[in-house]
């Protein structure tokens, strides 16, 4: 007797619940009769999940959702734009979406391209690598709707003045790009978010008949600058971007740049014009208020940058001074403080080398987080003689740091201050004391 195993079971397409026995010639018989058959159905299945398949293709394809989905002529097409939450760093920013309703058809949905999905392969380590995947919903506008109304934040609707061959184009184009192959997109905090893609898509669809007027609109933000005005409530939040992100975001933005933000997308929609069947009109129809929530006061953080980075200032300072009195290091200060600053250092080298992160590029703040600070506690720990050549070289460096912080090309941030100068006190003491 022989029993069949698992794998010949799943290899014949049969699925037992438990193991049967068999004699030899019912194994065999099985094998040559039963198995040919199995073989037929796979392929008789493959032709008809070729022909569903092919048929789908051509029922997904935008030629055939452009007549599949055709609005009426009551149909409206709007650019929504929600209120920040100035306790919440991750919408801080507020937000921005496209409204399609037709009374008519009855449907009026939302389409959001600030979605995203933790359950995505690898999120995490995309993350942090910069390479961040966001989508565009779909979904019902009154649940959109509920969401910003239940969080307190803000609801401006600007009803697009628009063709009716404008509106078909540009809804063709949203549903088409929320099929699932379709929806998917390289998300970038400055270049490529849920607000610039609704600029993108009116700028996509309706080509040359949109004007954006900037006339009236001097740039003179970087996109630093912008982003500090936005987390003013959120000092660490602030602090630690402005940390991680170097060079490129110091740089002065253009007026299509400024459209990263929902606040200026609202802008530039309402002094845009679009091209009707007969003259240049403005792009914005109408706008309404859907929901102004009373004003919320942020939340004061419990420990401001100020006071904690003030504070480790002093006591560095006055550890330092009993350290001088008595002519002798506290080295687990000086392990703690450059350690710490090393490893930042490091991770904002890797930030910038081995991501995709390219905002991260040109950082500055290399300069007080200094990756080879991690040589120099290892020098501390062993107290090697090349001791006093680091240090006096870190007091040279700390202090060209410091003199031209306001100078920089980069705007580094205030709040790091007190750090620096901690840093460039215990360089100081060591270079002196080791003399």
């Amino acid at each position: 007797m022989l029993q069949i195993c698992p794998a010949l079971i799943t290899r014949s397409g049969v699925v037992f619940r438990k193991k049967r026995r068999l004699s030899r010639q019912a194994v065999i018989t099985f094998k040559i009769t039963a198995y040919p058959s199995i073989v037929y159905l796979s392929n008789v299945k493959r032709i008809f999940v070729w022909l569903i398949g092919a048929l789908l293709i051509l029922i997904s394809s935008p030629a055939a959702k452009a007549q599949t989905y055709r609005l009426s002529e009551a149909a409206e097409i709007s650019v929504i734009t929600c209120g920040p939450d100035v306790n919440e760093l991750y919408s801080a920013f507020g937000h921005s979406a496209i409204r399609v309703r037709d009374p008519q058809l009855g449907f009026d949905y939302a389409f959001n391209y600030g979605v995203f999905d933790f359950d995505q392969p690898n999120f995490y380590l995309n993350f942090a690598r910069g390479r961040n995947f966001y989508m565009l919903a779909a979904y019902d506008f009154a649940d959109f709707e509920n969401s910003y109304r239940r969080a307190e934040r803000f609801i401006h609707e600007q009803i697009l003045q628009l063709t009716y061959a404008q509106k078909q184009k540009i809804f063709d184009f949203l549903v088409w790009n929320a099929q699932k192959e379709n929806r998917t997109y390289r998300y970038d905090y400055y270049r490529d978010n849920c607000a610039s893609r609704i600029r993108d898509v009116l700028q996509s669809q309706l080509g040359a008949d949109v004007k954006w007027d900037s006339s009236s609109f001097e740039p003179q933000h970087s996109f630093r600058q912008k982003t500090d005005e936005y987390l003013g409530p959120l000092p660490w939040g602030d602090l630690g971007i402005d940390i991680c992100l170097g060079a490129p975001i110091d740089r002065q933005m253009t007026a299509w740049q400024y459209m990263f933000l929902p606040d200026y997308i609202d802008y530039f929609v309402q002094h845009a014009q679009v091209q009707s069947d007969s003259a240049w009109l403005p792009l914005t129809r109408e706008r309404v208020v859907i929901f102004e929530p009373e004003p919320v006061d942020a939340r004061i953080a419990f420990v401001h940058p100020w006071i904690a980075f003030g504070s480790l200032l002093a006591i560095v300072v006055a550890i330092s001074l009993w350290d001088w009195r008595r002519q002798n290091l506290s080295r687990w200060l000086d392990v703690l403080l450059f350690g710490v600053a090393g490893l930042i250092g490091v991770l904002l080298l890797m930030l910038w080398t081995l991501t995709d992160h390219h905002d991260a590029a040109s950082n500055f703040n290399l300069l007080w987080a200094f990756p080879l600070h991690l040589v120099g506690v290892y020098l501390l720990l062993k107290r090697s003689s090349f001791i006093t050549g680091y240090f006096r070289f870190c007091v040279v460096q700390l202090s060209v740091t410091l003199v031209f912080w306001p100078w920089w090309p980069q705007e580094l941030n205030i709040f790091l201050l007190p750090i620096a100068g901690a840093l460039l006190v215990r360089s100081a003491l060591i270079w002196r004391l080791t003399k």
